[in-house]
C-alpha cells in the first residue's frame, strides 16, 4: 500500500513538471511572435496607411536636406557675390582714384595755367614816370619786353635820358636786350630798343630799324614833361 501511494506521488509530480513545461513553451511561442501577425492581423487598410505614412516621413527629410542644400548654396553665391561686389567696388575705386588724381592735376595745371596767364596780363602795362608827371604804357609781347619785365621784376629801370634831334630822348640800360628789329616809323609816345641796349622814347617821328617796347596810352601833358632838356625818366611795372 505504502508503494502505491509512492508512485502515485511519482506519477502526480510528473504530471504537474509536464504541464508547467508544456505552459512555458507555449507563452514563449507567444512573446516571440513575429511583428508579421500583428501586420496580418491588421486590417489591409491600416498596412498601407503605415506605409504611406512611413514613406512620407522620408519624402519630408528628403526634401528638407534639399531645401537646407540649396539654402547652403544661396548663401555661398551670396557671400560670393558680395564678395566678388566688393572686389569690384574696390577696384573701381581704385581706377578711378588715379582718374580723379589726375583731373585734379589737370585742373591744378590749368588753374596755374591761368594764373601765368594773369600774371603776364598783368605786365602789360608798365608806368612811365618823368619827373613828377606817371604816364601808362602798354607793352609790346616780343623777347625785347620779356626780358625788360624781368628787369622790372627785380627794381624799376631808372634811366638818365638825353634829347636827340629834338623829336626822342635816348638812355643807356647798361645791360643788352635781345631785339628783335624791324624797319619802323615812329611816332609821339613810342618806346623802343636801339643797337639792343638802349631805350629811346619820343616827341617826334622818326623812321629806323628798332625793336618796340611799347607806347604811351594816353599823351596829355607827354611832350611838356620830356621838355628841351635831359631828364629822368624811371620805368617800373604797375
Amino acid at each position: 500500500m505504502k508503494k502505491i501511494w509512492i508512485v502515485l506521488w511519482v506519477m502526480v509530480i510528473l504530471f504537474s513538471l509536464t504541464a508547467c513545461g508544456e505552459g512555458n513553451g507555449q507563452a514563449g511561442a507567444l512573446i516571440s511572435a513575429p511583428e508579421s501577425s500583428r501586420i496580418e492581423s491588421m486590417p489591409q487598410s491600416a498596412v498601407h496607411q503605415e506605409t504611406e505614412s512611413a514613406n512620407a516621413q522620408e519624402a519630408q527629410s528628403t526634401d528638407t536636406n534639399s531645401t537646407e542644400s540649396v539654402a547652403e548654396d544661396i548663401q555661398e553665391r551670396s557671400v560670393s557675390d558680395s564678395t566678388g561686389s566688393t572686389a569690384e567696388s574696390a577696384a573701381d575705386i581704385s581706377e578711378a582714384k588715379p582718374v580723379q588724381e589726375t583731373e585734379m592735376n589737370e585742373a591744378g595745371g590749368m588753374e596755374t595755367d591761368i594764373q601765368n596767364d594773369g600774371e603776364e596780363n598783368a605786365v602789360m602795362n608798365m608806368k612811365v614816370q618823368v619827373g613828377d608827371t606817371i604816364f601808362s604804357a602798354t607793352l609790346e609781347e616780343n623777347v625785347a619786353v620779356s626780358a625788360l619785365v624781368e628787369m622790372m621784376r627785380e627794381s624799376p629801370v631808372v634811366l638818365q635820358m638825353s634829347d636827340y634831334s629834338g623829336f626822342e630822348k635816348v638812355g643807356p640800360l647798361g645791360t643788352s636786350l635781345p631785339a628783335d628789329n624791324r624797319q619802323t616809323t615812329t611816332h609821339a609816345g613810342d618806346i623802343v630798343l636801339y643797337n639792343r641796349n638802349q631805350i629811346v622814347i619820343f616827341y617826334g617821328s622818326n623812321s629806323w630799324s628798332y625793336t618796340r617796347l611799347g607806347h604811351i596810352d594816353d599823351l596829355t601833358g607827354w611832350e611838356e614833361a620830356l621838355g628841351n632838356g635831359d631828364v629822368t625818366v624811371t620805368f617800373s611795372l604797375e
